[in-house]
């Protein structure tokens, strides 16, 4: 799909797609998680989605599934961090469905499920091969995936001083890239890397 037919398709569903954006917000909002230095949890998943919108066009083939992309992607932290379950999101997107949106519900929750961490005692341990294995596994979750990365990457040198999690996702991304899979379109590989690079001081 060419970038511009894949932005016409986002045109037509965007108010579907806002509603989508807000439900996921308002579930960050109503447990108190914030993202960085305080900010509203919806930046960081304005963000992620923004990457969809960017190179939605590399891996949507079906119109029927913009919103469920879309879907995953706003609501792709709501298992791990905002205490929803799978039957909690599975009803919720259900209801939205009923308000005009166009989820494929199952698909959409078994992508937020893939991207949930398990269980663990630390980085390593709540993204272990189990956890990649299931994102490989699910259509979507390694783009989608891609997508929370490369809006981590983003923010943490969004300021020009780099934080402390930009050289986290640098050590990280050789075993993230091979990790995640081959299907990560190759421009997202490249932004990646190239996030992994800005800010840091030149000699």
């Amino acid at each position: 799909m060419l970038p511009q037919e894949f932005f016409a398709l986002y045109l037509a569903h965007e108010s579907a797609i806002e509603k989508l954006a807000h439900a996921a917000a308002q579930c960050h909002a109503d447990v108190n998680q914030t993202y960085g230095d305080g900010l509203p949890y919806a930046f960081h998943l304005r963000l992620a989605a923004s990457y969809v919108t960017r190179f939605g066009h590399l891996v949507l083939d079906d119109e029927a599934q913009l919103e469920t992309l879309y879907a995953a992607a706003y609501f792709h932290d709501t298992l791990e961090d905002a205490r929803l379950t799978y039957n909690d999101l599975t009803k919720l997107l259900t209801r939205l469905n009923a308000e005009g949106c166009a989820v494929d519900v199952h698909a959409a929750v078994e992508a937020v499920y893939a991207l949930t961490n398990d269980k663990g005692r630390n980085r390593e341990e709540r993204a272990g091969e189990r956890y990649y294995a299931g994102i490989r596994a699910t259509p979507f979750a390694p783009f989608l995936k891609m997508c929370d990365r490369l809006a981590n990457l983003r923010y943490s040198t969004l300021f020009g001083i780099r934080q402390r999690m930009a050289d986290v996702y640098r050590r990280e991304m050789p075993h993230f890239l091979e990790a995640i899979g081959g299907e990560v379109p190759a421009p997202m590989v490249d932004e990646a890397l190239r996030l992994c690079d800005d800010g840091y001081a030149r000699p």
